[in-house]
């Protein structure tokens, strides 16, 4: 069997997305609302969250039809410009008032603050607008799930209550238990989706939906672990943000929970977690997730 080419296939598939991306992020929005949302989105990141839309798809079908490559395309770029309003925001003063983002001043320094605060909101609203294309094969109830899983990732149960919990551990000592809950909801309810919604588009069955969701769960703690580690041990060249901020902001990490050492083995103990989900889920061989799990451990930015 041919070994499995993680950089060519995150490359294509990168390659697709981007050119979404820069298709459906309009430059035409009024009164230069476009600029600073394609500032916000396009050349940058790690397009994490859409890879494994994608990746989740081809695991669960083997000859997707046609809508089912839009479904997942969409809700590929529909997670990424969530992820990217969640970042304007969460940058500017009032929450943790970041200078730096993906190597580049942050929005709301480059297009001022409300600008930056009208740009996540846009990007938020497309996100949903990607999801409900008109005249499309995409069946309404896929459409329906889609947008509820994104809603739910997004809202107060997932991304928004994680980071309020962020804001109010400030100064805090959490318990293990405590900090794993925040970022579940923070960084890993997103993760969760991304998996969770390629599933769906693929239409695949309830069972391996829920394999899939410890999937989702173990990695997207796991990258807020490696996260946190990389805050101390990287330099702002090669994580294109700020570094040192946590410990400067007093907040709760596993680093400071766990020790460097304990961060690390609890990093390599979830990404195993993850890799046995997949197991567990019969859709084995599943590469482009295997190799996820993989990168997410051993990732440098």
């Amino acid at each position: 069997m041919t070994p499995f080419n993680m950089q060519a296939w995150s490359q294509a598939h990168l390659h697709t997305i981007e050119q979404a991306l820069q298709h459906w992020v309009t430059p035409h929005a009024p009164a230069g609302l476009g600029d600073a949302m394609r500032y916000a989105v396009l050349d940058g990141g790690k397009r994490l969250r859409p890879l494994l839309v994608m990746a989740s798809m081809e695991a669960c079908t083997d000859q997707p039809a046609a809508w089912t490559l839009d479904a997942a395309l969409r809700a590929a770029c529909a997670m990424e410009l969530i992820h990217a309003y969640s970042l304007v925001h969460d940058d500017m003063p009032c929450m943790d008032n970041d200078v730096l983002r993906r190597g580049k001043p942050t929005v709301h320094v480059q297009f001022g603050q409300a600008q930056a605060l009208l740009a996540g909101d846009a990007l938020q609203t497309l996100a949903f607008e990607l999801l409900t294309p008109e005249d499309s094969d995409i069946p309404a109830r896929v459409q329906a799930r889609l947008c509820g899983l994104l809603s739910r990732a997004a809202g107060h149960a997932g991304m928004a209550g994680g980071q309020a919990i962020d804001l109010a551990s400030v100064g805090q000592r959490l318990s293990a238990d405590e900090l794993r809950q925040m970022h579940r909801h923070k960084t890993g309810a997103l993760l969760e989706a991304s998996v969770v919604m390629g599933a769906v588009a693929a239409q695949a069955s309830h069972a391996t939906v829920q394999h899939l969701l410890r999937y989702g769960r173990a990695l997207g703690v796991a990258f807020q672990v490696v996260d946190d580690i990389l805050d101390v041990t990287a330099d702002v060249a090669d994580l294109g943000k700020t570094v040192g901020k946590d410990a400067a902001n007093d907040k709760p990490t596993y680093v400071s929970l766990m020790g460097l050492e304990g961060a690390r083995a609890e990093a390599s103990r979830l990404a195993q977690e993850a890799q046995n989900a997949l197991r567990d889920s019969g859709l084995s061989p599943a590469p482009a997730l295997e190799a996820v799990a993989d990168w997410v451990l051993q990732r440098q930015n």
